[in-house]
């Protein structure tokens, strides 16, 4: 069969490869044209369009680029129309998906949604169009397969985390790493520049009462060496590395982790954690009224208690963030607590086997259906 994948992003091309991988096992004359990045082209995709011209991040970055976004759904549409998929697969991404997904329905495509927009979180008006033109959604947080059904009456498939699967895969095949001279905490303050900005320099100082501890920072990809030199330059326990942080968080005692897949990541590695969040007043203002959760980490939503503590804008503060990270780390009780919950949420995402092939699997019988 013939499929058309769209990710728009690096998380979506990490998961998109897995799926693709996971469809070959599954159908062997499977033949995949994708929207997305390397990981999907190494994993057999034929790649239309790269997602690093694809991010437009922020409102004003989207006016300032609505005429390339237009040409690209414009370019996106005729593609789809000359393949003529058996099913068109939209990975996350909603800005960009959902107009194709409306699109595609009137031409009659069968459209296949995974990992859902966080709907449940902002924008739920976007879910009745949804349940008009997507026609099978699959979806990777254990909440939301009731939140469809009892708030939209929509039946969605829940196949697990495509998270853990990396995760997992990551730990059998890590080297062995030397003993460092000191124990580590990663500090993972997001991707880009502009919340970076927010919440590493409180991060720092924090790092200036822990002279024992070697603190690393994650550095986003493709950011500049100039940036953080500048950031980390007073502190001689701090140090930084670029695309290794799975390697940091196997080291990690433990993490100071913006909000966001991130904390689903130390998770599953076991990392006794901190959620930091802090915007600009107003868009903490506009997103604090939009926003309809009552946690901003996965961890905590998933298990729909406080697992991790969130210090969240004029909470995250010097003080506070270093009574944190000293219970995290020296509370034997609540780490074993935290590990104890950790172990919990793993169960939870691992529901059903494999992501990935449990997607793959349910993508392939619902076309021969």
């Amino acid at each position: 069969m013939k499929y058309y994948v769209i990710a728009g992003e690096a998380s979506g091309d990490l998961h998109g490869s897995n799926l693709i991988k996971e469809l070959k096992k599954v159908d062997s004359a499977a033949v995949i044209r994708c929207w997305g990045g390397d990981k999907m082209q190494a994993a057999g995709g034929d790649l239309v369009m790269h997602y690093r011209d694809l991010a437009f991040m922020g409102f004003w970055e989207v006016i300032k680029n609505i005429f390339t976004i237009l040409r690209n759904l414009k370019f996106c549409k005729n593609d789809i129309e000359q393949f003529n998929p058996d099913t068109l697969i939209l990975i996350d991404y909603p800005g960009f998906n959902l107009r194709i997904a409306k699109w595609a329905k009137k031409k009659r495509f069968k459209i296949i949604y995974y990992i859902s927009p966080q709907v449940w979180a902002w924008k739920e008006n976007r879910v009745k169009m949804m349940k008009e033109c997507i026609d099978k959604m699959l979806v990777i947080l254990p909440f939301e397969k009731d939140y469809f059904k009892n708030k939209w009456n929509w039946n969605v498939e829940y196949v697990g985390h495509p998270l853990v699967e990396v995760a997992e895969s990551f730990k059998l095949q890590a080297a062995s790493y030397g003993l460092n001279k000191k124990p580590v905490i990663a500090l993972l303050p997001g991707s880009r520049k502009q919340e970076i900005l927010k919440k590493l320099p409180v991060m720092l100082e924090v790092a200036k009462e822990f002279p024992s501890y070697q603190f690393i920072v994650a550095k986003a990809p493709g950011a500049d060496e100039s940036f953080y030199n500048e950031l980390l330059k007073d502190y001689s326990n701090v140090s930084s590395v670029s695309g290794q942080t799975y390697d940091l968080l196997m080291k990690a005692k433990a993490a100071l982790v913006t909000s966001g897949t991130a904390t689903l990541e130390a998770a599953l590695f076991g990392v006794p954690e901190v959620v930091c969040y802090k915007g600009s007043f107003l868009s903490y203002q506009i997103g604090k009224r939009l926003v309809k959760v009552k946690f901003i980490s996965l961890v905590n939503l998933i298990m729909d208690r406080l697992v991790v503590k969130e210090l969240i804008q004029q909470d995250l503060n010097r003080e506070n963030l270093k009574k944190e990270l000293s219970l995290i780390l020296t509370d034997e009780t609540k780490i074993n607590s935290i590990k104890k919950d950790y172990a919990a949420l793993k169960q939870l995402l691992i529901e059903g086997g494999n992501a990935s092939a449990k997607a793959a699997n349910s993508i392939v019988n619902f076309l021969k259906r």
